[in-house]
């Protein structure tokens, strides 16, 4: 079922503050008890040689095994590795924390724990870890008739009373307010040195179409068309029949690595000179065995923390703000919206082997971790998907390996393999930037989409060069093709 989420600023008062940080406190206490709880189930079940050996026969036939699957799901219902299975722990725990989480509510923490699991289960995650203190900044309910809801402007929730800031002048929240509501989740953030909450309300269906507020005119509508996108770990190439475009992704996300260094060095300082007695005379922490190892956070340690956790909210915001506005744009192009399948998670990871250069020296083993990290690619194709799936279309995934958009030359048919500093095509003596022409391939990629449509890139290529030169043109300024640094 369709459905979307407007935030609203909740008016708290001092007292209502301390009551909700107490709730996200118990919150995260529930979270942990149960992480206890099904962690020494979870470490029985793999200890097992049937659950090892089902594990190992799934891998032998490529995960297709349908049967391997169902033995390994009851074995895991056996050992209440489920939904429900948490659902009915949470509700022991939660009975000591009945004044300020209701049942729903832990149901929900329970059903976040799950997720975490399955994640685990199918290869996605490689461990599940206990919340730390204030690390839990996210309450929801499962409706609006009990638990946390929303009653005339007020969020109430036992026995709390907090007015919500809803603009009725706003045409977008006016529209939002009278679709029905699904369920309510209430959040903290920490913004300039203190916590400020807000209500994410759930609605069901489609969000209302935003309207500029002078001409009327609506906002950010879907175009008609094919468009292509050739998204690498900074840029994304932009291919359609009426724009064609290459961007750097989050643009005004600032690098803040000198910035870090700076905070974490103090941070340093500072807790070596609250803790000398964990630190070695060499200066490496002592190991204390299966003993925790106790630290001390002073008021300038602490301070310091919330310096680094503003600069990364900061940063999100940006990154966050820039996707939504570059998603906008690109489905104005068009409904058709086609991009080649990445694995950024494979790009993220080091690589394994140790291997030297011509020279003898050892290369680098880094690869693209922090450029995604502040780019973040993978999240700009999620909201592409998401804003499609309002007007009943959605992103479509081209094969990789087969189409070879990076390779293709679409005048003769060849496939000619190019390093990554080689970023210039020469189609029969037309110089074209490689990055759009594999956005402009994509657009033109045929209905199994491993192959190109000959026909449609012959079509459309006049006018993919015209939009080409045009775009060159605004990047150099004077023509000049070597200041493009992409």
């Amino acid at each position: 079922m369709a459905s979307f989420i407007v935030e609203f600023p909740l008016k708290t008062e001092k007292y209502q503050e301390d009551i909700l940080n107490k709730r996200f406190e118990a919150g995260r206490r529930i979270y942990n008890s149960l992480v206890n709880v099904t962690q020494k189930r979870y470490k029985e079940m793999i200890k097992t040689k049937r659950y090892r050996t089902l594990l190992s026969s799934l891998s032998e036939s490529e995960k297709s095994d349908k049967e391997i699957w169902k033995q390994i799901n009851d074995m895991r219902k056996q050992y209440s590795m489920s939904e429900y299975s948490f659902h009915e722990d949470v509700k022991q725990m939660q009975r000591h924390f009945k004044d300020n989480i209701d049942s729903f509510t832990a149901q929900k923490i329970a059903t976040a724990l799950w997720k975490s699991y399955d994640r685990l289960f199918h290869g996605n995650g490689r461990k599940v870890y206990y919340k730390k203190y204030g690390e839990l900044n996210s309450l929801e309910g499962k409706s609006n008739k009990t638990g946390i809801r929303i009653i005339n402007d007020t969020l109430v929730w036992n026995g709390l009373k907090i007015p919500v800031f809803i603009d009725y002048d706003n045409h977008y929240e006016r529209q939002a307010m009278q679709c029905d509501i699904c369920y309510n989740r209430i959040v903290r953030k920490y913004v300039r040195n203190k916590y400020k909450f807000y209500v994410q309300v759930v609605f069901k269906g489609n969000p209302p179409v935003k309207v500029d507020a002078e001409t009327g005119e609506i906002k950010h509508s879907i175009g008609n068309g094919d468009v292509g996108l050739d998204i690498g770990t900074r840029t994304i190439a932009i291919s359609s029949q009426t724009d064609v475009k290459i961007l750097e992704l989050a643009d005004r996300v600032q690098n803040i690595e000198n910035q870090k260094q700076k905070i974490l060095r103090k941070m340093d300082r500072s807790r070596r000179a609250t803790n000398p007695d964990n630190y070695n005379e060499d200066g490496t922490v002592k190991k204390q065995g299966n003993k925790k190892v106790r630290w001390n956070k002073s008021n300038h340690y602490i301070r310091y923390q919330n310096e680094l956790k503003e600069l990364y909210r900061k940063q999100a915001d940006i990154r966050k703000y820039q996707h939504e506005c570059l998603a906008n744009y690109i489905i104005s192009l068009g409904n058709k919206v086609y991009v080649e399948k990445m694995n950024f998670a494979g790009l993220q990871k080091r690589a394994k082997n140790t291997e030297k250069n011509d020279k003898g020296k050892y290369k680098k083993k880094k690869r693209f971790g922090k450029s995604l990290a502040n780019k973040a690619p993978s999240m700009l194709l999620t909201i592409i998907n998401r804003k499609l799936g309002y007007f009943g279309e959605k992103l479509t995934e081209i094969n990789t390996s087969e189409a070879k958009a990076s390779q293709f030359n679409h005048f003769d048919g060849t496939y000619t393999k190019k390093t990554l500093s080689q970023r210039w095509n020469d189609l029969n003596g037309i110089k074209i930037q490689r990055d759009m022409y594999s956005a402009f391939l994509i657009m033109n990629i045929s209905d199994d989409l491993k192959s190109f449509d000959i026909d449609k890139c012959n079509g459309r290529f006049e006018n993919f060069y015209r939009l080409h030169n045009l775009e060159v043109d605004r990047l150099t300024g004077k023509n000049n093709l070597s200041s493009i640094a992409i």
